[in-house]
């Protein structure tokens, strides 16, 4: 018997996955699970930090700007829950808008002078609160996806 025709007769599995399998339709979600997790996480540890230390210096900077120094307190939501939220995939739209809203009061109060700053190795001076911001804007943008709690079809997902 001819050993190429059977060769050429019989089906084999692919040895590596089909990289049909990695379609951007099927990794999609696992981008957003990346991204919220990721943003929320980061921003978390900040919020963890200002339980410990308080917001004292925080009510400084708004009473400067002719704020009530009260409003601090709100850095908890969007350094807390709003984070917590994103993590778990609740309201994530809703909580990522808290995130973005929370960095832009941050670059407003504190970091302004830096806006147009570079570092010595040639990075943006806010490039680590640029990427909180613009990461939490792409969670506004793409929502929680299916790996949520909310689930797709969730409430603000």
């Amino acid at each position: 018997m001819n050993t190429q025709a059977v060769a050429a007769n019989t089906t084999r599995a692919p040895i590596a996955p089909s990289l049909s399998a990695l379609s951007p339709a099927n990794t999609d979600d696992a981008g957003k699970l990346l991204i919220r997790v990721t943003i929320g996480l980061l921003v978390l540890l900040h919020g963890i930090f200002k339980l410990s230390a308080g917001v004292g210096f925080i009510g400084g900077m708004l009473a400067k700007a002719g704020l009530p120094g009260g409003l601090a307190y709100l850095v908890y939501v969007g350094e807390i829950v709003a984070p917590l939220l994103m993590i778990a995939g609740v309201f994530t739209r809703a909580a990522a808008a808290v995130v973005a809203i929370n960095m832009l009061v941050a670059f407003g109060l504190v970091h302004m002078a830096d806006m147009f700053a570079l570092t010595k190795q040639g990075g943006w001076a806010l490039e680590l609160q640029g990427l909180y911001l613009f990461g939490a804007l792409t969670v506004v943008l793409l929502g929680a996806g299916r790996f949520s709690v909310g689930g797709v079809r969730g409430k603000f997902n």
